[in-house]
Formats: C-alpha cells, structure tokens, sequence
C-alpha cells in the first residue's frame, strides 16, 4: 500500500517574492522572448495606466473619470508585440556585433544604441501608435512634427545614463527586464506627451 502524500514544506516556507523571482528566472531561461513580450507589455501597460491617473489629477482633483482601458490595450499591445521582442533581439544583436573584448565596447555600444536604435525605436512607437488609434497619415505626421524631436531630445536625457548601465553592466538576459523598468515611467511620459 502506498504510503500517504505529504505536502511540500519547501515551497510552503519560500515567500512568495522568492517564488515569482524563480518562476520568472525560469521562464526567462524556457521561454525568453515569450517572457520578456509579456513583461513589457504589463510594464507598458502600466506605465500608461499610471500616466491616465496622472492626467486625470492635474485636470480636476474632485473627477474620478474610468480607466481608458482602449489606450490601456493599445500600450501592452506595443509591449508585447514590439518593446519585448525587439528589444530581445536588439541586445543579442548588440553583444554579437559588439563584443566586450572591442576596444571601446561601452562607448560603441551606448552610440549605436542613442543614436540609431533610440530614434529608430521612438519613431516605431509613434507609427504603431497611431495605426492602433485608427488615425490616418496627416495625423502621423502631425504627431511627428509637433512631439517627436521634443520626446527625442527628452528621450536622450532620460534614457542615455540608464542605457550605459544597461548595455554595459547588465548581464544580456536581464536587459529588457532592466529597460522596462525605466520604460515604466518613461511610458507614463509618452503617453501623456501624445495627448
């Protein structure tokens, strides 16, 4: 007769950040584009979230005005599907073409990334943006004219420091999870500067 199960004490007595962090750490091992897509889509979506909540504050403390669950979407939507995969993609390509043993590999590193990807990558957001909000080209174009060389310019100065760190301390699995969490609040930025 087989002898009676036990529970598990192990996984009983683990906190349950220890728990998430282990199941991430997996997943990023088993599935690391699925997990980084899904990471940067709940961080865009949140940053939006956040930047919806700002909004609403500065307008009138006394409102309450529901979630705008469409821009919501349309934030982790672009996480998922763009944030997450390229940016996976990017960082393998990055330690491919520039090495850590290249003379100068931080510096080559952050230029290629500030100053062809970072550009590149904001105007991305702000195509895919406007297909997902239903608007036609003269309004792409509007909003390129009148926001993309200020979120640029705002883009350089926020992100420059970070991405330094990123591209050159940060071990390659961990740097889109390192570049959601600035894109975190750097979301709550772009979605305000859209409005």
């Amino acid at each position: 007769m087989p002898g009676a199960s036990k529970p598990i004490r192990e996984l009983a007595d683990v906190p349950l950040h220890v728990r998430l962090l282990k199941t991430y750490l997996q997943l990023l091992h088993s599935r690391p584009v699925l997990t980084k897509a899904i990471t940067s889509g709940i961080l865009s979506a949140l940053g939006n979230l956040l930047s919806q909540h700002i909004e609403q504050r500065r307008k009138s403390k006394s409102s309450a005005k529901n979630v705008d669950l469409v821009a919501f979407l349309r934030f982790a939507s672009y996480g998922l599907f763009f944030t997450g995969p390229l940016s996976h993609y990017f960082y393998l390509f990055l330690e491919n073409v520039i090495p850590s043993s290249t003379p100068m590999a931080g510096l080559r590193r952050l230029l290629l990334e500030r100053l062809i990807v970072a550009p590149a990558f904001l105007f991305l957001f702000f195509i895919v943006m406007n297909f997902l909000e239903g608007k036609d080209l003269n309004s792409l174009n509007k909003k390129l004219k009148d926001s993309y060389w200020s979120a640029l310019k705002m883009n350089w100065k926020v992100w420059t420091p970070f991405q330094f760190i990123n591209v050159n301390y940060i071990p390659v699995q961990f740097r889109v999870l390192f570049a959601n969490m600035v894109a975190f609040f750097w979301y709550t930025y772009l979605s305000t500067t859209r409005k």
